[in-house]
C-alpha cells in the first residue's frame, strides 16, 4: 500500500491552501474516484492532507503533480496498512502510515531543493526510489510554461505532435524541441524504474 502524506509550505504566511489543492486535484482527476486510489485526498490535520493507494504508477503522477504546483512536501510511505481499512485515512494506521508521517517530515528538510522523501518496508530500494523521484521532481520543477503546453497536451495519449503543433499553432519541428527541452521522452522512460523502486519498497517482492 502507498500513503501520499502532503503538508503546506509556509502556512503561516501564504493562508491555508488546503481547500484550493482539494478542488485542483479533483479538477485533474487525482483522486477517488480514479483508478490507483484506495482512499482519496481529505485533510487530516491542520494545512496536511492524505491518501492511500494501490497504483505505483498513480503515486508518481500525483507526486510529480503536487511538486509542478509547489508550495507542498510531499511523503510517501510505502507498506502494509492495519485491515480493515476505515472509510477515512485519518483513523487508519499500519506501517505504511507510520513511514508516510517520517517521510513528509523529511520531505520538509532544507538540505533537499526538492521537497520529496519515500519512506518504506524495504530501507535501500526506498532511498533509490526517492533518489529517481527527485530527478524527476527537478526536471518537472525547471520545466517551462511553453513546456508544459506540449507536454500536458501529449500526456492525455490521444495526440501526436502533429495535433500538438495544429493545437499551439506552431510547427511540429516547434513541438520537438520544446518536447527535447522540456525532457519529456526521458522523464517517460524512468516512470517504469521509479514504479517497480516504489513497489519493491514494500518489502514483499522476492
Amino acid at each position: 500500500m502507498f500513503i501520499l502524506t502532503v503538508d503546506q509550505q509556509g502556512s503561516t504566511r501564504r493562508g491555508d491552501r488546503v481547500s484550493e489543492l482539494l478542488e485542483l486535484l479533483a479538477a485533474r482527476g487525482l483522486t477517488a474516484p480514479a483508478p490507483g486510489f484506495v482512499r482519496g485526498f481529505e485533510r487530516t490535520v491542520g494545512d496536511e492532507v492524505q491518501a492511500v493507494l494501490d497504483s505505483p504508477d498513480r503515486v508518481i503522477e500525483v507526486a510529480l503533480a503536487l511538486l509542478r504546483e509547489g508550495g507542498w512536501s510531499v511523503g510517501i510511505g510505502v507498506g502494509p496498512d492495519h485491515e480493515p481499512l476505515p472509510a477515512s485515512s485519518r483513523e487508519a494506521s499500519g506501517p505504511a502510515f507510520v513511514h508516510a508521517r517520517e517521510a513528509v517530515e523529511r520531505a520538509k528538510s532544507k538540505a533537499t531543493a526538492v521537497p520529496l522523501a519515500v519512506e518504506g518496508e524495504a530501507l535501500e530500494r526506498a532511498a533509490e526510489a526517492e533518489a529517481v523521484l527527485r530527478l524527476l521532481g527537478a526536471v518537472v520543477a525547471r520545466r517551462t510554461d511553453a513546456g508544459w503546453a506540449a507536454v500536458d497536451r501529449l500526456a492525455r495519449g490521444a495526440q501526436t505532435q502533429k495535433d500538438v503543433a495544429r493545437e499551439l499553432g506552431i510547427t511540429e519541428q516547434a513541438v520537438s524541441q520544446r518536447l527535447r527541452t522540456a525532457m519529456w521522452a526521458e522523464e517517460s522512460a524512468v516512470h517504469p524504474l521509479a514504479a517497480r523502486l516504489l513497489t519493491e519498497a514494500e518489502g514483499t517482492t522476492p
